[in-house]
């Protein structure tokens, strides 16, 4: 179809500013950069649709995506450091498969611990598998499990034994949280895995495709963000790969390199190995479940945005995702960012036509958070501006 410029039908389809702004939040300060820009629009000529792929969002994305109402409750849940409790949501879509949603960064996400305790080799994914628990207790059929954002390196252990399965050293005695405990595993025992999980659907949604240990693993990649200095970097591989060892000895499942099992602290191979659990692309299904092509197919201009662009934006990341559909459907695409790392110039090659960062000069970054909806509003007005002169 013919694109009408100026455009009269803008799809604003952003992604959430970690630590800063949900995407609610930042497509509302997309909107009101536009109206700032292009004072001629009115508002039908503007559509917001919120977008996660598995991390912060996803359960919010989704539950609004479904057609019948559904519902998301808050409960109680363990946090990512050993004794803490967080709140958590759990989303509910009603249907022939009543389906719940969960957050794995609501309940182990990196910022639900304060940096400077930041630590790897102790933080546990056991209140993902408190929200699964919930789900199961709801009467869940299929349950979504968002992959990303984690604080976590354990390979979903902690999962695992918030949903009953032990995890055992040499002296039988269960294992403390965290991921360096793991080099101590001895066997796995599953008599107390509720039992619930083998008539249950799960699906992790994941954002990466990383395998579980080695230098494109779990560890090397995502651990130094969590605090992990290089020495724990080692000694955190090792402990996931001897891990993986004993899932496939114990429980018969070649979990290590199977694509996304390196996803969220190796929580991918954790829900593999536990729960029966498959893989697939977030970014994929969420835009799936917001009929996606169909509302491209109807815009004249995408406007997205996250809080950095940089060369893992276009393998399997909302923003590539989301640039390939536009690019086939022959839409442009702005992308509004918080700043840039090395290769973002890849998504270039997906289909985003012009990138704008939201910085207005240096400041110190809480203080670009703090102001990140602002910072947004004003950098997408002077976009557009721009992009009239084109």
């Amino acid at each position: 179809m013919n694109r009408a410029w100026p455009p009269a039908r803008i799809l604003v389809a952003p992604q959430a500013f970690k630590g800063s702004l949900a995407a609610a939040d930042v497509a509302a300060a997309i909107a009101a950069g536009l109206r700032a820009g292009w004072p001629w629009l009115t508002p039908p000529a503007i559509t917001c649709l919120p977008l996660a792929d598995g991390g912060e969002g996803t359960v919010q994305a989704l539950v609004a995506a479904h057609e019948s109402p559904g519902t998301i409750t808050t409960i109680e849940v363990a946090g990512p450091l050993p004794g803490q409790r967080v709140r958590a949501d759990l989303g509910w879509l009603p249907g022939a498969v009543p389906t719940a949603v969960v957050e794995m960064a609501q309940a182990a996400g990196l910022p639900l611990v304060p940096p400077d305790q930041r630590d790897p080799t102790l933080t546990t994914t056991a209140g993902v598998g408190d929200l699964i628990r919930a789900a199961l207790d709801w009467g869940a059929g299929r349950i979504l499990v968002g992959l990303g954002g984690s604080a976590t390196n354990d390979g979903g252990a902690g999962l695992a034994h918030a949903l009953g399965a032990r995890l055992l050293e040499a002296q039988g005695r269960d294992l403390p949280p965290g991921g360096l405990a793991l080099a101590d595993l001895a066997r796995i025992d599953l008599t107390g895995l509720d039992p619930r999980l083998a008539q249950t659907t799960i699906i992790g949604l994941t954002d990466v495709t990383n395998p579980l240990c080695g230098p494109l693993g779990a560890s090397a990649v995502y651990g130094p963000q969590k605090g992990a200095t290089p020495a724990q970097v080692g000694h955190l591989d090792a402990a996931l790969a001897h891990f993986a060892a004993i899932i496939q000895r114990d429980l018969g499942r070649a979990v290590a390199e199977i694509p996304g099992a390196g996803a969220a602290g190796g929580l991918g191979a954790g829900l593999l190995a536990f729960t029966g659990a498959t893989l697939h692309p977030g970014a994929e299904v969420v835009l799936d479940a917001l009929a996606c092509d169909a509302r491209l197919a109807e815009a004249d201009l995408v406007i997205t945005g996250e809080g950095r662009l940089d060369d893992q934006s276009a393998f399997g990341k909302l923003t590539g995702t989301l640039a390939a559909r536009a690019k086939a459907q022959g839409v442009p695409l702005l992308c509004v960012v918080g700043g840039l790392a090395s290769g973002y110039e890849s998504a270039y090659d997906l289909g985003i036509t012009a990138v704008i960062v939201a910085a207005d000069g240096p400041r110190p970054l809480a203080d670009a958070m703090t102001h990140a909806a602002t910072l947004i509003r004003d950098a997408v007005a002077r976009a557009v501006r721009l992009w009239t002169l084109g």
